[in-house]
């Protein structure tokens, strides 16, 4: 049996989603910056999926700035408000749990003289709000917190941290990848700056994102080419992926109670079979503020790559963290912010449920993830 317990990675193709796509490889292949009567029917099509995304998130479609993937995104925003706005000051407050894409590009602009700070979590991984506040200087620009952390699933007060962030007059920005559909999203309700989306982690195709920028005119281009996005990021629209975004986030919002029903109870499910078979197990992050899809545990005494391994071999996919690290087997930055002792960096397994998930799959895991977790116990001379 192939399992696959990886969704925060990336989900499956809806079947739905790609019969919405597939006209427009083969048939309707216009180039929506044509002004012949195929390209202006995609320029069209273009149009009324940002109209559509906006209604899902309460935004505006003019605001709505399609890209091939969050990560550029991300750097959008971060480099490009950064740019933008560097005569206003020179500081930026992120998340000690932020995504590597927010983290690397904040990490990028402190060659050009940016003072960036990490704002700290508790165990729940759910910021510190007064230590952020305390954080807050004259010359701070940006502050950018995820809505749901991609490791533990952790969500995070946006609301009210886009509330301070306003009324301190500081650029806000969440990356709400994880999101989708289990917050409702609110960019104009919340006071939201940028937003940060992409469509494979909801059922969508890979390679298409967008960045939400409530004023295009608070960020510079990245990426620069043929005027396309209202000059803010050049490149051929991908008219394929961005009608499969669309349709895939209508559909998750669409499927949302049903889904969130079905899959909260199987990953209580995962978790209390877990619990009565393994010993010497913990959940990471908190139960309460949490995607009801994560369960991120501790395995005591092992290494999580070894567990990850060994399940792989019996065709179950899981993870050990953020799958764009995994390449980097460092310890983990989110479990670290949460206070996981260092002997214990290592010994964790993220399995990420997701629409197609079956009760059968998660026994079939338990099973192979026990036997698996005994014969790797008996290894170790630590007790």
């Amino acid at each position: 049996m192939n399992v696959y317990l990886d969704n925060s990675a990336t989900t499956k193709l809806d079947e739905r989603v790609l019969e919405k796509m597939k006209p427009y490889f083969s048939e309707e292949y216009g180039n929506a910056s044509s002004i012949h009567h195929m390209g202006q029917r995609n320029y069209l099509v273009l149009s009324k999926c940002k109209e559509e995304i906006a209604k899902l998130i309460n935004g505006d479609p003019e605001s709505i700035i399609f890209t091939s993937c969050a990560t550029e995104a991300n750097n959008l925003i971060i480099k490009g408000a950064a740019e933008k706005n560097e005569k206003k000051g020179k500081h930026i407050l992120i998340s000690a749990i932020e995504h590597p894409s927010v983290k690397k590009a904040a990490e990028a602009i402190k060659k050009y003289g940016f003072e960036v700070d990490l704002i700290p979590v508790d165990s729940d991984g759910i910021i510190d709000y007064e230590e952020m506040r305390g954080m807050v200087k004259p010359e701070t620009i940006l502050i950018s917190v995820m809505t749901v952390n991609n490791e533990i699933g952790s969500i995070q007060p946006i609301r009210e941290i886009a509330k301070f962030a306003k009324k301190k007059e500081i650029l806000f920005h969440t990356d709400a990848v994880q999101a989708v559909p289990y917050i409702d999203l609110d960019v104009n309700g919340w006071g939201i700056d940028f937003l940060s989306l992409s469509a494979h982690k909801f059922n969508g195709p890979l390679g298409v994102g967008l960045a939400y920028l409530a004023d295009r005119r608070s960020v510079t281009p990245l990426i620069h080419g043929g005027g396309q996005e209202y000059n803010i990021r050049g490149g051929t629209y991908n008219i394929p992926g961005i009608v499969g975004m669309t349709e895939a986030m209508k559909l998750a919002y669409a499927e949302k109670d049903e889904y969130i029903s079905r899959v909260s109870e199987l990953t209580q499910y995962l978790w209390e079979r877990i619990q009565k078979e393994i010993d010497d197990v913990a959940l990471n992050g908190g139960i309460e503020y949490r995607t009801p899809n994560n369960l991120n545990v501790m395995f005591r005494r092992i290494e999580g790559e070894a567990i990850l391994m060994d399940l792989s071999s019996k065709g179950i996919c899981v993870s050990t963290g953020s799958a764009c690290s995994a390449t980097n087997l460092k310890a983990s930055s989110v479990l670290q912010a949460i206070g996981q002792e260092d002997f214990n960096l290592n010994s964790n397994i993220r399995f990420s449920l997701g629409k197609f998930t079956t009760k059968e799959e998660i026994d079939y895991t338990v099973n192979h993830l026990s036997d698996t977790v005994k014969r790797l116990r008996s290894f170790t001379p630590i007790n």
